[in-house]
């Protein structure tokens, strides 16, 4: 089986790394807009506009699914790509809501939400944790976050600085979900300022979701992985390198 997957940069790499993991597609095509990254500062009509034509992108290979890496895009364009897309096309926000109900059971745990301007204005985890009965939630702005994680900025002062910036009026979370494929890659410093709470991720909620809704079979043989870029895709292909470690297929050859 087949994957695209789409993000507005090189985020979804994170969502890449779990499908490699965890080898349940044949081959899988990375298409990052890292030309127009972020998203997330973006009106709707910009991103649905983008996400379209991404997925004319996608029309020259012959994949059996489309994974919206993009917790911005699957807010806002989730409905328009469904609607001219013949294949299936999944987004990241229900696995991410569906992950959390199931490791969640106590529903008064403090749940703090973190994403995109775009993403937390759609309200689209709150609305989907509220109807399932979670009550104390806080959704909160980070978008700070993208350019420097899309720029390899891990400083632990610079980092530290952020987090007290957007955090420091936050007392006893709980789980806190990452709701933009970003921020895994910086969960655990993130995890470590909450003093080890639980935290969600695109990635894993994503596998989840696919193996429970889709007949998918886990590849025989390791994934193949072409990357593709809007802008500079020498730098989407060093930073894969990087962030994927033993799992970015060139390693293996």
């Amino acid at each position: 089986m087949r994957a695209g997957v789409f993000d507005s940069g090189v985020g979804g790499l994170s969502v890449v790394k779990s499908l490699l993991e965890h080898r349940i597609f044949e081959d899988i095509v990375y298409y990052g807009d890292t030309a127009r990254v972020p998203y997330g500062a973006k009106d709707k009509n910009t991103i649905v506009g983008f996400s379209l034509e991404a997925l004319e992108f996608f029309k020259n290979f012959d994949i059996d699914i489309l994974i919206i890496a993009c917790n911005s895009v699957s807010a806002y364009a989730i409905e328009e790509l469904k609607a001219k897309a013949s294949i299936p096309v999944v987004g990241v926000i229900e696995p991410g809501i569906r992950a959390l109900k199931n490791k969640v059971q106590d529903k008064q745990k403090n749940i703090l939400i973190i994403g995109t301007k775009a993403t937390i204005a759609s309200k689209k985890y709150e609305i989907g944790l509220r109807e399932g009965g979670y009550k104390n939630l806080t959704s909160l702005e980070t978008g700070l976050f993208v350019p420097m994680i899309e720029e390899g900025i891990f400083d632990e002062n610079i980092l530290q600085a952020c987090f007290s910036y957007y955090f420091k009026e936050l007392k006893n979370i709980e789980v806190i979900i990452l709701a933009c494929t970003h921020f895994p890659l910086i969960k655990n410093k993130i995890c470590k300022y909450f003093n080890g709470c639980l935290s969600i991720h695109s990635g894993e909620a994503i596998v989840e979701y696919l193996l429970e809704n889709f007949k998918i079979e886990k590849s025989k043989k390791e994934t193949t992985l072409k990357l593709f870029a809007s802008d500079n895709p020498k730098k989407l292909e060093q930073t894969a390198a990087k962030w994927l470690g033993d799992f970015y297929p060139k390693k293996r050859k």
